[in-house]
């Protein structure tokens, strides 16, 4: 592929043109003659002299940071994922449902789908146009997959959920299985845990990716809902009756309790924690290892990790802790005092 042809479909400027077809992309130090890669973060500027790249991918004001073939856009992060996507792109799967697939007779199956060996598809299944569904997952009873959606093997997707177009779902994760409703039934030390039916469902947008292993349960009473361009890592909880916005990314081993609602554009690092009943704003940002305990109303970076300790003596620290701008401005008054006296 050369710069002609990827500017032909993703647009920008194209300065100078390589000699031979690039193969693929690489980074700014490893990439060799046959592929492209990008400078996006300006301490990186520097390596950009030594790249042995056959081209790069670069912003308006390092357009002459290099005599090298090269694509100016607007946004070079971004430009380069596109560019990656063109190189890695694959043709999809004919279409076609395999001898060990079993598929009820009331599910409605496009001849353009693709079904792997051992998929389970219930009754009243709709799947969508050029879906392709990987070996041993169960589809159940009246779920919908949208067009162009990629499901990895030994996925479930449990009765009534509904996934948009474009989704990529990969292996083990498990959608729509029952959320974590108990209501206490004690006295003295008779009695148990009474179970809370769920019977909600799991709504997916479209354009989601959904991480290996992620769990996403259906609602108790309501939906659970997932907007459109939600990016989901692996091994992520999401509890029933959630809602997360359009645009959201959020890392691995988050655990979202119940009824939390995430606004559109948030930004949550790994193993982040939200304990339910809450909200975060558009915007926000939530730092790895945050532990949100109430809700979040304005947008920018949010970040809190306390070592684990007994809560009474956590609830007295985290009151002096809130104290120590406070304290720290009486101390600076303090000495400026005794400075001028």
């Amino acid at each position: 592929m050369f710069l002609r042809d990827i500017i032909s479909i993703l647009g920008g400027e194209a300065i100078g043109e390589v000699q031979q077809s690039l193969e693929g992309v690489g980074t700014i130090e490893g990439a060799d003659h046959t592929r492209i890669t990008f400078l996006a973060n300006p301490k990186y500027r520097s390596a950009l002299g030594l790249t042995q790249a056959g081209a790069v991918i670069l912003g308006a004001k390092d357009r002459d940071s290099t005599s090298k073939p090269r694509i100016v856009a607007d946004n070079p992060y971004a430009y380069f994922a596109q560019v990656a996507q063109l190189f890695s792109s694959t043709a999809p799967r004919p279409g076609g449902v395999h001898a060990n697939a079993v598929i009820h007779p009331g599910a409605i199956i496009p001849a353009s789908a693709y079904i792997a060996e051992f998929v389970s598809i219930g009754a009243n299944a709709n799947i969508g146009e050029r879906v392709q569904i990987g070996a041993g997952s169960v589809i159940g009873d009246d779920v919908t997959l949208g067009a162009d959606s990629v499901i990895a093997a030994r996925v479930t997707v449990y009765p009534g959920c509904k996934i948009g177009q474009r989704a990529i779902i990969h292996s083990g994760v498990v959608i729509g299985a029952d959320g974590f409703g108990f209501a206490p039934d004690f006295q003295a030390d008779a009695g148990c845990w009474v179970k809370i039916p769920q019977t909600g469902r799991v709504l997916i947008g479209d354009d989601c990716e959904i991480g290996a292993n992620t769990t996403i349960d259906r609602g108790a009473i309501e939906d659970t809902i997932i907007g459109n361009d939600v990016k989901l890592d692996n091994q992520i909880q999401v509890g029933h009756n959630c809602t997360i916005g359009d645009h959201t990314v959020i890392a691995g081993c988050v655990g979202i309790a119940g009824s939390t609602r995430i606004g559109k554009r948030v930004m949550i690092g790994g193993a982040a924690g939200f304990t339910g009943h809450l909200e975060v704003c558009d915007g926000a940002i939530v730092s790895a290892m945050t532990l949100v305990t109430k809700s979040i109303t304005e947008p920018g970076m949010v970040t809190g990790v306390m070592p684990q300790m007994k809560h009474k003596d956590w609830l007295r620290n985290i009151a002096h802790l809130r104290q120590l701008d406070n304290l720290a401005l009486e101390v600076k008054a303090i000495k400026k005092k005794g400075s001028a006296s």
